[in-house]
């Protein structure tokens, strides 16, 4: 899947669509990244916890939390990216 460039108004994608979203994070407990995720995702669209899956690096450091999400429109994926690159402790946005 390509997309173009977020700055620009146009993309590549059709809608709608299924989308996958990963964050990446902090997998200490007390900073509960993964909810943080389902959060700033549920400001936009309502995502069901069985469409999150999330494992931890391979030395425990960071978490990768992978969402599922169904898109209508290119507004919604950009408020989503918005509202995750917002997230406290976010590392890594694909």
């Amino acid at each position: 899947m390509q997309v173009l460039e977020s700055n620009q108004s146009e993309t590549l994608q059709e809608y709608p669509c299924e989308y996958l979203f990963k964050a990446f994070g902090s997998s200490h407990p007390d900073d509960n990244f993964a909810m943080l995720v389902h959060e700033a995702i549920n400001e936009v669209l309502p995502v069901s916890l069985d469409a999150m899956k999330h494992r931890q690096s391979s030395k425990g450091t960071y978490l990768c939390v992978t969402v599922i999400t169904y898109l209508y429109n290119e507004d919604q994926r950009q408020q989503i990216y918005a509202a995750l690159q917002r997230l406290e402790g976010l590392k890594y946005l694909l």
